[in-house]
Order: C-alpha cells, then sequence, then structure tokens
C-alpha cells in the first residue's frame, strides 16, 4: 500500500502537446485559461507528449488557501494576470498517464511512480512531485503534522493497481474534528428537523457557515426538544440563497429557514474551511444545553478570513 497526503486543491489533467498545453478538470472542462501561470510552467517542464494528473492549489502564509482558487474561475482575463502574481498556483503531481505520446493507465501506479519521478527530476516550483510512502509510521506522522497546513488528510492506494479514470478506487481518510457551533436555524419544520444551519460569530456577527447533512431520525428526534421560535429579532433571514449554506453550491435557488433561538450544538467538521464556512457537510453529534451561544467561539484551527466589514 501507498500512502500520501491529501492536498485541498483542485484535481487537474495537464495535457502537454508538441505546441500547447492545455489544463482540464476530471469532469472534463477546460481550465487553461483560469491557470495561465501553471499552463506557463507546464509549458517549460512536462515533456511534449505527457499527460499528468495532480492537484492545483495555492498556499498563503504556509497554508492551503481554496478560495483562492476558487477566485480564479470567476476572475476575467485581466484579474486572472493580477492574481497569477499575487497568488501563485501550484501544481503537486501523484500520477501519469501518458509518457511521450504512449498511453501507460494500464502499467501498476508503482511502475507509474517510476516513470513521474524520472519526468520530475527536472521540475521545479510551481511544479513538485507529491510526497509517497509505504511506511504507515511516516504517513501517520503526515496525517497528524500536515493537518495545521491545511492538508485534508491521507490517501491510501494499491500499488498494483491500473490507472481508472472515473472511478473512486483510492482508500481517503480525512482529519475530523468536534466542533461546538450555533444553530441558529433549521430545514424543515422545529419538530421533525432535517438539517442544521450553522453559524459560528465572525466579524462580531453571527453568520451561517455551514448545513449538516440529513439528520438521522434519532438524531431529529434528539435536537427537536430543543428547538424554540425566536425571542426577539434573528440575525438571519428566512430565505436565503443556497449558496449563502454551501458557497461552493453553483444551486442559488432559495432556501427557507425554520429560524431558532440560538441553541449550541456539536457536529462533526473535517478540514476544509473556506475562510469563511465549511466546504463540506457537517455532522450532527449532539445538542450541548451546558453551553450558552455567548461561550462559541470560532476554533483555533481555523483560519478565518477577515471581510473588511
Amino acid at each position: 500500500m501507498l500512502f500520501e497526503p491529501k492536498f485541498d486543491g483542485y484535481r487537474v489533467l495537464i495535457f502537454r502537446d508538441r505546441d500547447r498545453v492545455g489544463i482540464w478538470s476530471r469532469q472534463g472542462k477546460e481550465l487553461t485559461r483560469y491557470f495561465p501561470d501553471l499552463a506557463e510552467a507546464a509549458a517549460s517542464m512536462v515533456l511534449p507528449g505527457c499527460v499528468v494528473d495532480g492537484e492545483a492549489v495555492v498556499w498563503s502564509e504556509g497554508r492551503l488557501n481554496f478560495e483562492a482558487l476558487q477566485r480564479r474561475l470567476s476572475a476575467g482575463r485581466e484579474r486572472l494576470q493580477s492574481m497569477a502574481a499575487e497568488s501563485p498556483v501550484h501544481f503537486v503531481c501523484f500520477d501519469i498517464l501518458g509518457v511521450a505520446g504512449h498511453d501507460a493507465r494500464d502499467l501498476t501506479l508503482a511502475d507509474r511512480r517510476t516513470l513521474l519521478e524520472e519526468l520530475a527530476t527536472v521540475w521545479a516550483p510551481p511544479l513538485s512531485l507529491s510526497p509517497q510512502t509505504t511506511e504507515r509510521d511516516l504517513a501517520h506522522q503526515w496525517f497528524e503534522g500536515l493537518a495545521g497546513a491545511g492538508m485534508e488528510g491521507l490517501m491510501a492506494k494499491s500499488s498494483r493497481q491500473a490507472y481508472m479514470g472515473g472511478k473512486r478506487i483510492w482508500l481517503k481518510a480525512k482529519h475530523v474534528s468536534e466542533v461546538d457551533v450555533i444553530c441558529a436555524a433549521v430545514i424543515g419544520p422545529m419538530e421533525r428537523p432535517t438539517e442544521i444551519v450553522a453559524g459560528l460569530p465572525i466579524d462580531g456577527e453571527l453568520r451561517i457557515v455551514g448545513r449538516s447533512s440529513t439528520l438521522k431520525p434519532a438524531d431529529s428526534r434528539a435536537l427537536a426538544p430543543w428547538l424554540r421560535p425566536p425571542a426577539g429579532i434573528h440575525p438571519w433571514p428566512s430565505v436565503v440563497k443556497g449558496t449563502t449554506l454551501d458557497r461552493f453550491n453553483r444551486d442559488a435557488s432559495p432556501t427557507e429557514l425554520t429560524l431558532v433561538d440560538p441553541v449550541v450544538v456539536e457536529v462533526l467538521a473535517d478540514a476544509a474551511w473556506s475562510g469563511q464556512s465549511f466546504r463540506h457537510s457537517l455532522r450532527f453529534r449532539r445538542v450541548r444545553p451546558e453551553l450558552e451561544p455567548a461561550d462559541v467561539d470560532v476554533p483555533s484551527r481555523l483560519n478565518v478570513r477577515n471581510t473588511g466589514r
């Protein structure tokens, strides 16, 4: 088994033809124009006829900054040039699909890694090779030690596996931690809530920072007795855009909230934090009736981006 850190970025494929470089998402969307700095670097360091697979990432103050990467996809051409200078994109490569025009996908991962290491001998930032090890102790050190840099966790892969595009064949271990958040709204009726809408105090306001996955029936029953109608003026509207609950969801359709008197709940959250919200669904653990909303603060591990408000 081979272990690699899981970088928090965009999974991309870089195609190096004789005359050009193409950068594509694994869903088949061309991203070349959004990453002109990466395309330029690949043109000079990736040999013609090669196709490499990896993660596009942005580093900021020693941490991975997914939100800076996300902003590339909504920027105009002129803004992209300044972004490339301010927040350059790096490519962390972990696989190779083609070498000198020959298909390498049927080779084992171990053999593909050997080819990739040979190709990467001439690389320099912003191109790099993902660390890889067969030692479980070292993999555990990566898992524990790199969380502070924004790494999502660890990947485990079979060294004998051929490349299987479009299939989830790798094992993934993510950093998950318990976080106290303020539940100030739910989806569904108070008597049978289906999701929690979570808030945290940011810039002096109670901000929506995410939503839970669908509550199990037992969790819904455990939460319902603690939900009450708002006692006064509520900080949130009763209808929000879908992107307010999930900033990385393109569906902006209105979502109706059932506003409640704020109550503290404990959730499980992974390391994917955008600077203002959780990027993935939270998992409800329990109600914390012994805590008041005023007792809740943003966990120190979360790097909150100042909005300037």
